[in-house]
């Protein structure tokens, strides 16, 4: 696999799936969200994004040709005009549009004099380019795909409408209940890039953790591992049996994290994965880190890896894991469709929030990494603002958000939205998992806030070395903090902040 389909084949997946149509491409939208500004930051791939938003950004608007906003009513609270049109612009990848045509439905129903547009495309930046120079964007776009639009450059050009009044809004099914407080943690969060606006509306919703058969383990007569010791006696005993307690996707070690970084947010409290995030000077060599980095070199210096791990890539380490031959694998919940075809009938796919150190750890287990993708924007310069709002409060109504989930095997943003739907292995375990957690749900930011920094320095430069024995936990931290610093100093990187 070359260095460009690596990219493509990343963390979700998604840049791969999005372009063949997999009916899970990028189930956490990470690989979407991002695969053009990751691709250009490591060089991959030359893009004109930067050209065309500065370019975008002196277009303007024709404010003469916004519809004028009607009358907010309890059926209307976001005080839609009625009969003005509505664009829809949907990415056409792995979810399909089947989705989405039934959202539009629901609005042509409660607007029936309004005319609804809606198209789909792989194209979104070919397609909406020249529009967005001109001033005249659709009312609502998935900003998704191998061409998603720079997101930072979008709202830092002012290209973005705020999002707030959706989340403000009552929500489709209880007018007692306000939008924000049916969705899923940190899918607001994920929405704001600088302060309180939130310009990005994260649709899907992905686990991250560590994956295994539940028939395996029965057939070790174990239990998952609460804590390192119990970890690795279980896979003491997958050894004595032939089973590898551990596999992962060497090539590409940045997969690494979506077990490891919710350990360390276990371990040392939320705070200390906020400060790696904010890039703070010796983030990195806070405690929690050190004995999460040493418990994982713990792995490989007992021989609990897969031989040969180190050479595999994503797919490879998958089926290996799949045919049996290692117990755990760190990834994420786009795993049960990426794998479907080599996953036995009777495997029982179960994910499970990270086994932590001890009785020590700051927070309870349980703790687990989930977080939202499939971005929708509504441009500042859109006609109808107001309408493509509307139609992201319908498609996080109950109802729509069930039918995502029945029609593309994906968690919605919506908390819920589960029931009565005869789930998957894979999604029936994420769903508790995530019940589990309660509040203890931790959200990362460095593989979308740095993407160079998280991908081909601290996973490949680092923890992909530490995992393969050539650096120990102590280098890495050391090769890791210098990373980070880095790109801290680094005036040509926009810098992020937790709020």
């Amino acid at each position: 696999m070359g260095s460009t389909s690596a990219e493509n084949d990343s963390t979700t997946g998604a840049g791969r799936h999005d372009l063949n149509g997999s009916a899970e491409a990028g189930a956490s939208g990470l690989g979407r969200r991002d695969l053009i500004r990751r691709s250009a930051a490591l060089g991959l791939i030359s893009v004109p994004t930067m050209s065309f938003l500065a370019s975008c950004a002196s277009g303007g608007g024709d404010s003469d040709t916004k519809a004028k906003a009607g009358k907010k009513t309890a059926k209307n609270p976001l005080g839609v005009n009625e009969s003005a049109p509505l664009e829809f612009v949907l990415f056409d990848g792995g979810f399909g549009t089947e989705y989405a045509k039934d959202a539009v439905k629901v609005y042509e129903k409660d607007f029936p004099k309004a005319k609804v547009k809606f198209s789909a495309t792989q194209k979104i930046q070919t397609t909406l380019q020249p529009r967005f120079n001109q001033g005249t964007p659709p009312d609502l776009i998935d900003n998704s795909g191998a061409e998603q639009m720079d997101m930072g450059v979008l709202s830092g050009k002012k290209q973005l409408a705020d999002l707030t009044p959706l989340f403000d809004a009552p929500s489709y099914d209880d007018p007692a209940k306000k939008v924000r407080d049916t969705l899923r943690p940190g899918i607001l969060e994920m929405g704001q890039l600088d302060g309180d606006p939130i310009w990005i509306m994260y649709y899907a919703y992905t686990v991250y953790g560590v994956w295994y058969s539940q028939k395996a383990l029965d057939s070790l007569d174990a239990e998952y591992p609460q804590t390192w010791d119990e970890m690795l006696a279980v896979c003491a005993k997958a050894k004595k049996k032939g089973m590898a307690g551990w596999t992962y996707a060497g090539k590409y070690p940045y997969y690494l994290p979506f077990s490891l970084y919710p350990m360390i947010g276990k371990v040392g409290g939320r705070e200390v994965l906020d400060a790696i995030d904010n890039l703070e000077p010796n983030a990195w060599k806070a405690p929690a880190v050190k004995a999460c980095f040493e418990a994982y070199y713990e792995l490989y210096k007992k021989g609990y890896v897969l031989k040969g791990t180190p050479g595999l890539d994503h797919i490879q380490s998958q089926t290996a894991w799949a045919e049996g031959k290692a117990l755990f694998i760190p990834n994420g919940s786009w795993v049960e469709n990426e794998s479907a075809n080599v996953i036995p009938a009777d495997f029982e796919l179960a994910v499970s929030a990270p086994s932590g150190i001890d009785s020590s750890d700051k927070l309870p287990f349980g703790t687990i990494w989930a977080s939202g993708g499939e971005p929708f924007i509504v441009p500042a310069n859109a006609k109808n603002p107001e309408g493509g709002m509307e139609q992201l409060r319908i498609m996080l109504s109950e109802a729509s958000s069930k039918n995502f989930t029945t029609k593309v095997k994906s968690l919605s943003a919506f908390n819920g939205g589960t029931d009565g739907i005869t789930l998957t292995p894979g999604l029936k375990s994420g769903v508790a998992a995530l019940k589990l957690a309660g509040d203890n749900v931790l959200n990362p930011r460095l593989q979308d806030w740095y993407v160079q920094l998280q991908k081909e320095q601290i996973g490949v430069g680092a923890l992909g070395e530490m995992m393969a024995g050539r650096l120990t936990p102590a280098e890495a931290v050391k090769k890791i903090q210098g990373y980070a610093d880095a790109t801290a100093k680094d005036t040509s990187i926009k810098h992020y902040k937790h709020q």
